[in-house]
């Protein structure tokens, strides 16, 4: 099991490839703006960083409990494996609890940090998508994030390329396996090999606890650099977007998203905003696995 992670570290990028199978690029090529609320969200990633030096982690265990805040498990998964195996259960448990507990965490952050009348603009549905910008964004991204990022290249390169079997349309056999059965049985082996690593010497220590905060003020700062990000671009643009969008800029893929266009319809029942958070939801697993790529390069 221990090859899955620590000496091949194959699990997390075929889970991307799933992932990306399961993904529809429309509304992030639709509404290229969104790409900026997903890069925002991912501050929450350097204050995780920057707050566990602070308490006493070093550089690698640093960065691991960090990318917690791009609410992204097989990243963190990732990132964990290469940097600071020692904490990778731990990581890898608080990360996949933050991801499931973004309906208690968000909301209440959304609500206080936009207005009503904020909350209640409406978005004009995206465009329509024409089926060569679904086959052309896959590759073009890949190329250009992998020649900035090279060490990004095992999860972004994975997700993109599941993301063209899918929209290929010729091999939908792969498609439907890689984001059905592949994508469980590599979540399955996932998590018993997380198990193996959690033994009770290590989940019994201050680090934990320690980790266990930062995880959540990571995945706050997350949300709270979306949603004001929003805040911003609708100073300067002239069709304003709801900024509740925003706090879909982190990774937790649609849960995030549904979130947004739940609170909104909470405002109004005009307001849809599921299609239009799916572009910065989407953005922000691109964004984590960027910045994973760059704390690898650097450490």
């Amino acid at each position: 099991l221990n090859y899955g992670l620590s000496l091949w570290n194959i699990l997390p990028p075929l889970i991307f490839l799933g992932l990306g199978a399961m993904q529809d690029f429309s509304p992030l090529i639709a509404n290229p703006k969104t790409l900026l609320l997903g890069a925002a969200a991912q501050v929450g990633i350097f204050v995780g960083f920057w707050g566990a030096l602070a308490v006493g982690f070093d550089l690698k265990e640093a960065a691991a409990v960090g990318i917690i805040g791009g609410a992204d498990g097989p990243t963190t998964i990732f990132l964990s494996a290469v940097l600071a195996p020692e904490i990778l259960g731990i990581t890898a448990v608080i990360a996949y609890t933050y991801m499931a507990s973004v309906v208690f965490i968000q909301p209440p952050l959304m609500k206080l940090l936009t207005t009503r009348r904020e909350r209640e603009i409406e978005m004009r549905p995206p465009r329509e998508v024409s089926r060569l910008e679904k086959l052309l964004f896959p590759p073009i991204a890949m190329v250009l994030i992998i020649l900035v990022v090279p060490d990004s290249a095992p999860l972004v390169s994975m997700f993109m390329i599941g993301n063209l079997f899918k929209e290929s349309g010729v091999v939908p056999r792969l498609s439907e396996s890689a984001s059905n059965e592949l994508l469980n049985i590599a979540t399955i082996f996932l998590m018993i090999t997380v198990g193996t690593k959690l033994s009770a010497d290590i989940v019994f220590q201050l680090e934990t606890v320690k980790i266990l905060g930062l995880g959540l003020v990571a995945f706050a700062c997350g949300t709270i650099g979306g949603l004001l990000f929003a805040k911003l671009m609708n100073l300067f643009l002239k069709e304003k977007i709801n900024p509740l969008i925003g706090s879909a800029g982190v990774s937790a893929v649609p849960m995030a998203a549904r979130i947004s266009h739940n609170v909104g319809q909470e405002s109004s029942p005009r307001v849809f905003l599921l299609a239009h958070a799916m572009g910065p939801n989407v953005a922000g697993v691109i964004g984590s696995a960027v910045v994973a790529g760059v704390f690898i390069s650097l450490l």
